[in-house]
């Protein structure tokens, strides 16, 4: 089983326009004489590698710790795509695809409207991005709103780096954090060996 890591660091992740930069701070160090290393970290929940839970922009959608777990694990797709992907483009690139889709565009791939109208009314559980957001910038609202209320999990923040496009098993668990609206995620793409 070969194990690609596609989560982008914390630390070093481009952070969103508005948002806090995270830092990383020792409040307890071996070289300063202490009997042990303890950190704090403050970051945003969208810092990175996260999931969006329902509950960012819908008051009654899930909050993270409710959304099921199997969402987070599972057969997906990894498919190469840039610009701004229609309703159009989404329904002839959906029967290709399993319940996880992860859209590999160097950060240049996001839905329009139409498309997370399209995705809301499939199968799809979880969109996924190489992007610091699932939407365009002009129209994040509607595209999160539609997403939310369809229970469509989103993945944001991926590195995807040398991924190739096709069928993989995607295992990206956030971390439980009650109440909140996202969580960081370590997220790992898994592939069968071929001839094992």
């Amino acid at each position: 089983m070969l194990l690609y890591d596609i989560s982008t660091d914390v630390l070093t992740a481009k952070v969103y326009d508005g948002d806090p930069t995270p830092n990383l701070e020792y409040i307890k160090s071996c070289d300063n004489g202490d009997d042990y290393n303890l950190s704090v970290l403050k970051t945003c929940m969208h810092t990175g590698t996260h999931i969006d839970s329902p509950y960012h922009f819908d008051s009654d959608g899930k909050k993270i710790e409710d959304m099921k777990l199997s969402v987070f694990y599972g057969k997906c797709t990894v498919v190469t795509i840039k610009g701004i992907l229609t309703g159009e483009d989404m329904e002839r690139l959906l029967p290709y695809c399993k319940r996880r889709l992860i859209l590999h565009g160097d950060g240049e791939a996001c839905l329009s409207y139409s498309a997370a109208v399209v995705l809301a009314d499939s199968d799809i559980c979880l969109i996924g991005t190489d992007g610091i957001s699932v939407s365009t910038g002009f129209d994040e609202y509607r595209t999160h709103l539609e997403l939310a209320r369809a229970n469509v999990a989103v993945l944001e923040g991926l590195d995807l780096t040398g991924i190739r496009d096709g069928e993989y098993t995607l295992c990206a668990f956030p971390v439980k954090v009650s109440g909140a609206e996202a969580s960081p995620c370590r997220a790992v793409l898994m592939e069968q060996e071929k001839g094992i």
